[in-house]
């Protein structure tokens, strides 16, 4: 295949990466519109995120059970091509599904939200399959020393999807007009927003999907291409994954049971609900923790879970994912909440309406962009001068870039909110500095900030608490690379059974932002970040941990 024909591969290759990442995104927009059109609670409405992450985890796993029970990687069997046309199918049957789904429906008919919630999974679960197929295949479009930073290039391309997509769901389910809360209210109770507007939105994302399957399936310019790893059964690490996905589903399903047709929720069945809550979370931890144990001892059938810096990075890969989804999904509520009808939220700011958060959400994983692009910078080998200058040119090119998507939109920010988050990249180029380019050294940084962050959001008031909450996604947007790097090394053969695992592991965004949902319930939105403070201290004892690991395994990184 000639250099032309795989810049026009990888041109339509990054295509599926834009949407993950402009759907993720925009469940920032889409989960405070689900609370208020459904009447529902902060954790049913954290179910948006369970649905759709909790796709990623099955989505993979089954692919793994399946592989494993005919010892043959499916994925590898219907080359990488394919896997992204049928992920897309998918897709595009969940996004028409949400049509029929929710027709008829009006303002407070609970219930079917919970079909919303299917259509959303069905969606996420073709994403499974494309992520699947698409990252190996844009590290085989070329030579694979030049792979990450392909990788690089698409995720750049990822992010600026995250970055727009809150911004134009707002402008489809809200239009371009700012509404007072009182108005929304008016207007949502009155039927003039409404859920033919997501069915309008979804109906349109589910074309897309057809036209990008049509292009990779006609594109001659596409190879099916397929990998030459043997694939490397792990009965016990299997069997490990079914049991711990049949706990989430039981305590999972037990919570759903308890809002069916239960009107007055006692606090007693909050705390109960919470406890299940917590039951998800520990099963994950345990089940990581005792695989690292058992593999240690016997490693026979564990596959690359016999590896510690792999095991202890799937729980890395799950409290990231998890503590990246949920500031960004609750912060709607940390903005829109009225504090005892003051007229203020938690953090003493205006109440915002559901109009009003897709500026902030888009600020939120705007940060996770502008950390990319600069992770990106060492792709072009610049020399040590141009890529310091490289370092903090770039942060305020990708921060002009946010500004400017929102000023079409026809949203602006204040000078002081322009002048807080600036500090805050001013803080992240800081970091960059101090990590010079190494994964442990990068992450332990970073997840230092991400703490400090957190912590100022939660003890802080007004727009320092604010943008300290927001500053998670700057702090967040670099850890993915390192977490994975740091994960697969010294794996060999097992390395890409290794990366499925951590795939898998995705499925923190499922978890971690329910739990949330449920702290807020029961206690506050705002401290209800704790939780989000123990998800980047755990990264913090990952790094070092992992260092400790791979210095003795003689591994370089």
């Amino acid at each position: 295949m000639t250099n032309q024909n795989n810049k026009s591969a990888l041109t339509t290759l990054v295509t599926v990466f834009f949407f993950w990442g402009f759907i993720a995104a925009s469940n920032g927009v889409f989960i405070p519109f689900c609370k208020t059109y459904f009447n529902i609670d902060q954790f049913q409405s954290q179910l948006v995120d369970f649905a759709f992450y909790g796709a990623y985890y099955i989505g993979a796993l089954l692919l793994f059970i399946m592989s494993g029970s005919i010892k043959k990687d499916i994925m590898n069997n219907w080359g990488y091509k394919n896997g992204i046309i049928y992920g897309l199918l998918l897709s595009a049957i969940g996004a028409f599904i949400m049509y029929p789904a929710t027709a008829g429906a009006e303002q407070g008919q609970t219930g079917v939200f919970y079909f919303v919630l299917i259509a959303y999974f069905i969606v996420a679960l073709g994403f499974s399959l494309q992520q699947t197929a698409a990252n190996p295949f844009a590290i085989a479009l070329g030579d694979p020393k030049t792979g990450s930073h392909r990788l690089n290039l698409a995720g750049g391309i990822n992010s600026f999807g995250t970055t727009i997509g809150p911004i134009v769901v707002s402008l489809v389910i809200f239009g371009s007009a700012s509404w007072s809360t009182d108005e929304l209210a008016s207007m949502i109770a009155s039927n003039k927003i409404n859920i033919v507007t997501v069915q309008t939105l979804y109906l349109g994302v589910g074309a897309l999907f057809l036209v990008a399957a049509v292009l990779f399936y006609f594109s001659k310019k596409l190879p099916a291409l397929k990998s030459d790893t043997v694939f490397e059964p792990a009965n016990k690490a299997r069997n490990l994954l079914i049991v711990l996905t049949l706990i989430i589903i039981g305590c999972f399903g037990y919570i759903f049971s308890t809002y069916s047709g239960n009107s007055n929720t006692t606090e007693r069945v909050e705390n109960i609900r919470l406890t299940y809550l917590f039951i998800a979370l520990f099963a994950v931890i345990i089940a990581v923790f005792l695989a690292n144990t058992k593999a240690s001892k016997k490693p026979e059938g564990w596959g690359a879970m016999k590896y510690p810096q792999l095991v202890l990075g799937m729980l890395a890969i799950f409290m990231y994912v998890g503590v990246e989804v949920t500031i960004g999904s609750n912060l709607g509520e940390l903005l829109k909440q009225n504090v005892e009808n003051s007229g203020l939220n938690a953090l003493g700011l205006p109440v915002l309406n559901d109009s009003q958060l897709g500026i902030y959400i888009s600020l939120y994983w705007g940060g996770l962009m502008i950390g990319r692009w600069v992770g990106a910078i060492t792709v072009f080998n610049p020399s040590k001068g141009i890529k310091k200058i490289l370092l903090i040119l770039v942060p305020y090119i990708a921060f002009a870039v946010i500004l400017g998507a929102n000023w079409i939109a026809g949203n602006t920010f204040s000078s002081n909110e322009i002048l807080f988050f600036a500090i805050c990249i001013a803080v992240q180029i800081f970091g960059f500095f101090l990590a010079k380019d190494q994964p442990v050294k990068t992450l332990k940084l970073f997840s230092l900030l991400g703490i400090t962050g957190m912590l100022i959001g939660l003890f802080a008031s007004g727009n320092v608490a604010l943008f300290a909450f927001l500053s998670g996604g700057l702090f967040c947007s670099i850890m993915w690379p390192c977490i994975f790097t740091l994960s697969i090394a010294g794996l060999g053969k097992y390395t890409s059974q290794g990366s499925a695992f951590l795939i898998m592991m995705i499925l923190g965004g499922a978890i971690i932002p329910p739990l949330q949902g449920k702290l807020a319930d029961i206690f506050s939105i705002q401290s209800s970040y704790w939780i989000a403070v123990a998800c980047f201290g755990y990264l913090l004892f990952y790094a070092y941990r992992t260092k400790t690991i791979l210095d003795k395994q003689g591994v370089t990184y």
